[in-house]
């Protein structure tokens, strides 16, 4: 970590691994913010960018699934009428949890949508999302797609009759006592900017962005989104992450996740990378390094955040970085992920740690 703030990888960051249900190690490096050199902190919260899906998205969609309001494979189009008719109808939950929607991975909304009143830019979002083309048909092939995300945000709170961060806030994180896990709202700013890890110089906002999240899709409609928007510490991280864990286990006595869905979510189908919101280890160059089993999951943040589950070895590696402070076409954490993961898997295995 000191070689990955020495060589540039990333201002700061905060890694943190567990064994066993223990954390064995857990230490902040480098900066929050390299221009008032406030150092970071393993309270620090970081964007979380991507692990949004996973870590909010998901677990409302599972929540969902258990209380019997959404069925992972009711199409789309019964669940809104504005989906009806369009292409994107026949696209399930579960096509949209494993990124084999055909919905394209990206597209820049934002710059539409900063010509419209705040208000209006959601609704023109989603329209803007069933407009675009399918780039495959649904069910095909698996294509990692923030598109896909939007639309699963607007089914969970279709379904929920919430918004997603109030939702994942009451059914999630309270009953796990999770308080370092949240979205900051348009209509709920950040406070105490302190206590966030700076992001990028946004070229186009003209400003550092501290606490106000890094994404402009999910900035321009609100700050709060399926595909980003979530920010938090490790330990919060670690705190869902090992519910999970443990359900996928067969202890679900929190009474948050049940064990057979989450094991269903964790299980991707042999011929697919991608499980229900979650990523499986690559066959070639794997950002979990060459320790991490077919079986394992997780998942990666633009802003240079990570997690990935070993689990059938109960080790978990939660490593948070600003690695797109100041700027964020630095790309060295694509090299430097895999190599921390072996480090750490083997200092687990051989107990220096």
């Amino acid at each position: 970590m000191l070689s990955g703030v020495g060589q540039g990888v990333f201002a700061g960051g905060v890694l943190q691994v567990v064994a066993d249900g223990r954390t064995v190690f857990k230490k902040a490096y480098g900066w929050a913010d390299l221009f008032s050199r406030r150092s970071m902190t393993v309270e620090t919260c970081f964007d979380l960018a991507s692990l949004t899906k996973p870590l909010a998205t998901v677990p409302a969609v599972m929540r969902l699934v258990q209380q019997g309001k959404l069925s992972l494979d009711q199409p789309c189009g019964d669940i809104r009428p504005e989906i009806f008719g369009s292409d994107k109808a026949p696209i399930t939950p579960r096509q949209l949890l494993n990124h084999s929607s055909g919905l394209p991975p990206w597209r820049p909304f934002y710059m539409r949508l900063k010509y419209l009143p705040a208000e209006q830019r959601l609704k023109a979002m989603r329209k803007m999302v069933l407009d675009e083309p399918l780039i495959t048909k649904p069910g095909a092939v698996s294509n990692y797609s923030d598109l896909g995300y939007m639309l699963l945000h607007w089914i969970v709170e279709s379904v929920s009759g919430e918004r997603l961060d109030r939702f994942v806030s009451r059914e999630i994180y309270a009953p796990l006592q999770i308080q370092s896990l949240f979205f900051n709202a348009a209509d709920h700013l950040a406070a105490n900017a302190d206590r966030y890890a700076a992001t990028q110089l946004c070229p186009w906002r003209s400003r550092l962005m501290v606490g106000e999240v890094d994404d402009d899709n999910a900035f321009m409609t609100g700050g709060v989104g399926g595909h980003a928007g979530l920010f938090g510490t490790s330990a919060a991280v670690v705190r869902l992450l090992a519910a999970l864990m443990e359900a996928d286990r067969g202890d679900d006595r929190q009474g948050v996740f049940d064990s057979a869905l989450v094991r269903e979510f964790f299980n991707a189908p042999s011929e697919k990378r991608w499980a229900l919101g979650f990523d499986t280890p690559s066959p070639e160059k794997s950002s979990a390094g060459k320790y991490f089993p077919v079986d394992s999951v997780g998942h990666l943040g633009f802003t240079g955040t990570s997690f990935w589950l070993h689990r059938r070895k109960r080790v978990m590696v939660v490593l948070l970085t600003n690695r797109v402070h100041p700027f964020r076409f630095n790309a060295g954490i694509k090299e430097f992920r895999p190599w921390v993961h072996d480090a750490v898997m083997t200092s687990v295995e051989q107990r220096e740690i």
